[in-house]
């Protein structure tokens, strides 16, 4: 049966604004990479160095919402989604907003592979590259 890897995204989405972490990473293959060298930011592999950064990035938020915007599968293990992101700092009362774009390659019902990109015509262009590159090798 199809993964419906929309729902799967979207729970990871809610389970990440609840800071469980553990189901967020359920999601990830446990040697999965989440690349953020289109930001200028590095590379992080394994479920260890994935923990890392989500608690990085959460800790200095007393708040912070995320909404899946936009979600394609364009087959052939290749997904694209923009994400509407805002968090309140700890001890302030003003939100910021950040959103980003990400590629996920999926092996299965896991995701192996996630680049981020700070725009979503970057991202959705990549997107469609890959997923065309993917398809011609079958």
């Amino acid at each position: 049966m199809p993964v419906d890897r929309e729902s799967v995204i979207r729970r990871s989405v809610e389970a990440f604004v609840r800071r469980d972490f553990e189901a967020v990473l359920a999601v990830y293959l446990p040697d999965a990479a989440w690349d953020t060298s289109p930001t200028g930011g590095p590379v992080f592999e394994g479920h260890e160095a994935l923990l890392g950064l989500f608690e990085d990035w959460t800790g200095p938020y007393a708040e912070i919402e995320q909404e899946l915007e936009e979600f394609r599968d364009l087959g052939c293990g290749v997904t694209f989604g923009v994400v509407a992101q805002r968090a309140r700092l700890t001890g302030t009362e003003g939100w910021i907003s950040f959103p980003y774009a990400g590629v996920a390659v999926w092996d299965g019902g896991h995701i192996e592979r996630v680049t981020v990109y700070p725009d979503a015509g970057e991202a959705r262009a990549a997107a469609e590259r890959l997923a065309t590159l993917r398809d011609t090798r079958r």
